[in-house]
């Protein structure tokens, strides 16, 4: 998958939720960590952000991945490191999937 494609869908649905939330939105730029750098940006919201970015990219992210921290810790990623993160599990899954139609 395209990185520039995942980053344009991670701005965009980053952008929508903090506006229809009436909630501000800085620049959403490489270095920038969401967690910390958008208003009201939690717990509760990341799984919806995780799930409209799924949806808008056709792939699965699972309900235990939050492209938001660093896997098993409190470690915040910046904007650069999710769109690298999204695009590993993208490609990951079509992979399996051209190995699963190679296999018939």
């Amino acid at each position: 998958m395209n990185a520039a494609l995942v980053r344009e869908k991670l701005v965009e649905v980053l952008t929508e939720i903090q506006l229809s939330s009436g909630l501000h939105c800085p620049p959403l730029e490489g270095t920038l960590k969401p967690v910390e750098a958008l208003p009201e940006f939690d717990s509760k919201i990341w799984p919806v952000a995780i799930g409209i970015l799924a949806a808008k990219l056709e792939i699965t992210i699972a309900d235990d991945v939050n492209i938001f921290r660093q896997d098993k810790s409190c470690i915040a990623l910046t904007l650069d490191q999710t769109v690298d993160l999204v695009v590993a599990i993208a490609n990951s899954q079509e992979a399996a999937v051209t190995a699963v139609a190679g296999k018939k």
